[in-house]
């Protein structure tokens, strides 16, 4: 009996320690964004109807800083310079961020909108329901949900407005880098 006992205790303290090593689905997730890091990448709108202010220009995303539980990546669309979605790891979670600058750098009236996933995700799909913050700072966008994937050699970033049938969807292509000297504003 003791011997049955120590060995299903050795076995819980070996299961334990290895459930806390294990890596997350969130931390695999934004590990994958930072083996992109410094690097530029172009990219295309892939959903039907493109909004005005997109259509027609070259657009790029360019990782430009990484840490461990955050990663910033600029998204250039022609010379608008103005945005940077912010991964952020909070609480076991990934949190979106969009954060929208003026060409000074000032933060724009309609910046930091975004949400939080409700779950792990996957590692390397992660979604993003508007969170209490976006909803109070612009409550016609409470029913948006934005995911991110970053697989095959694509990474690609979504917009889906629950109650429209549209949707808004780019992809950027991994496997070439780019040369920008770019920054976000």
């Amino acid at each position: 009996m003791k011997n049955i006992l120590a060995f299903s205790f050795a076995f819980l303290f070996t299961l334990a320690s290895f459930a806390q090593s294990s890596t997350s689905n969130p931390q695999k997730f934004l590990a994958s964004l930072r083996e992109h890091c410094g690097k530029a990448y172009k990219g295309e709108i892939v959903s039907p109807n493109p909004p005005a202010d997109f259509k027609d220009k070259e657009l790029i995303m360019k990782v430009v800083s990484c840490k461990e539980k955050e990663v910033k990546i600029s998204f250039f669309v022609g010379e608008d310079l103005s945005r940077t979605w912010v991964f952020t790891l909070e609480d076991g979670k990934v949190k979106l961020k969009h954060d929208h600058r003026h060409q000074d750098g000032t933060p724009d009236k309609v910046t930091m909108y975004g949400g939080t996933a409700t779950n792990t995700g996957f590692a390397d799909m992660q979604f993003f329901p508007s969170d209490q913050e976006t909803v109070d700072m612009m409550s016609s966008i409470a029913g948006n949900v934005w995911w991110v994937t970053i697989k095959d050699n694509k990474y690609t970033y979504n917009l889906k407005r629950v109650d429209s049938t549209g949707f808004f969807s780019a992809s950027f292509d991994l496997s070439n880098t780019v040369e920008t000297d770019k920054m976000p504003w």
